[in-house]
């Protein structure tokens, strides 16, 4: 094969690599966080069950509609605090699948210990 066939057919190659890694880039970009909200009272977060997908961005929107309350879910490394007529954004990018439980932290009365929920991470 000649060398100028050669060098066409590697800056073809190049450029369709170079497309190729682009494409997937530009898709990882334009994955758009999920916003969820939840809302919690006494003993209950609603909703307590959160379906998610494995490395796409959430955000928990998080307001209580009586008192103060907590948000832990240790596995996924996330912890705060829920006040009354305030909404508390924090972040979840689950890198691996499961089930993740949360529940509340601060003691809100009898029935606390009942106040839970889960994250499904799916692949």
């Amino acid at each position: 094969m000649p060398k100028k066939n050669i060098a066409v057919i590697s800056i073809a190659m190049i450029a369709v690599l170079m497309f190729v890694f682009s494409a997937g880039t530009i898709c990882a970009a334009d994955q758009k966080e999920i916003v969820i909200k939840i809302t919690a009272k006494k003993f209950e977060y609603s909703p307590n069950s959160i379906k998610i997908k494995k490395g796409i961005p959430v955000i928990l929107e998080l307001t209580s509609l009586d008192t103060r309350h907590g948000f832990n879910c240790p596995k996924l490394g996330v912890r705060t605090n829920i006040e009354p007529g305030k909404v508390n954004r924090v972040q979840i990018l689950a890198q691996k699948a499961g089930v993740y439980v949360f529940y509340c932290d601060v003691f809100c009365g009898s029935g606390h210990e009942e106040m839970t929920g889960k994250i499904i991470v799916e692949d």
